[in-house]
């Protein structure tokens, strides 16, 4: 059992309500920024016990910002922890706060899980990611759901918008050539029940090479 499965069964503090899969997902990708001089930014604090997680999991040297839109979780804020209250589904509030933020190395969007709030998020933050960053969707079979905008067909639907992201990071590969910002910075997208981490890796033009000798 990892760290973050520990804590979380053993959480006496702040609720934290998390679907219990995502934990092994997290110490597969976040492992590596342990006791890293880190920023981190979850949407959607709830009672503020994943804050606290992040916190015991990171370390001292990393910086815990939440997003919410109820006022009341500004109440939250404690030594490595910072709250910001506003509207993820709001590109004028993004473009607003974006100036006054340092640059984030992880991204989790656990907000109101609305398929306009998914990608107004992603379009406006995954910009301004770390250049070897990683960005975590979680709670996406809300694509499946009407009520939440999804739907198993639904063109609107994250998932489906996901899809797109995928012929992007393949961009060189296309006829003709369709390179965007993804196919400049996404090194991997992984899916996984109901999450999909992207790992950002600035990247040049693939190249292939032949090594040996030839058979015949």
């Amino acid at each position: 059992m990892g760290r973050l499965r520990k804590y979380f069964e053993r959480n006496d503090k702040r609720m934290i309500d998390k679907w219990v899969h995502y934990f092994d997902i997290y110490e597969h990708h976040l492992n590596r920024f342990v006791n890293q001089k880190i920023n981190v930014l979850e949407i959607g604090v709830y009672h503020g016990g994943s804050l606290q997680m992040w916190k015991n999991y990171f370390g001292k040297e990393a910086t815990i910002y939440g997003l919410d839109i109820l006022p009341q979780c500004k109440s939250f804020e404690e030594e490595q922890i910072k709250i910001l209250i506003g509207d993820q589904g709001d590109r004028k509030f993004w473009k607003e706060v974006k100036p006054t933020l340092p640059i984030f190395d992880i991204i989790i969007d656990d907000g109101g899980h609305l398929m306009d709030q998914q990608k107004i998020t992603f379009e406006e933050m995954f910009p301004v990611l770390s250049s070897n960053g990683i960005y975590i969707i979680e709670d996406l079979h809300t694509s499946y759901w009407s009520d939440y905008g999804g739907g198993l067909y639904e063109s609107d639907s994250f998932i489906n918008y996901s899809k797109s992201i995928i012929d992007s990071l393949n961009g060189w590969h296309q006829r003709p050539e369709n390179k965007d910002l993804f196919t400049t910075s996404i090194w991997s997208m992984t899916y996984y029940d109901s999450v999909l981490a992207i790992e950002k890796r600035l990247k040049q033009r693939p190249h292939y090479i032949r090594t040996g000798r030839h058979s015949f």
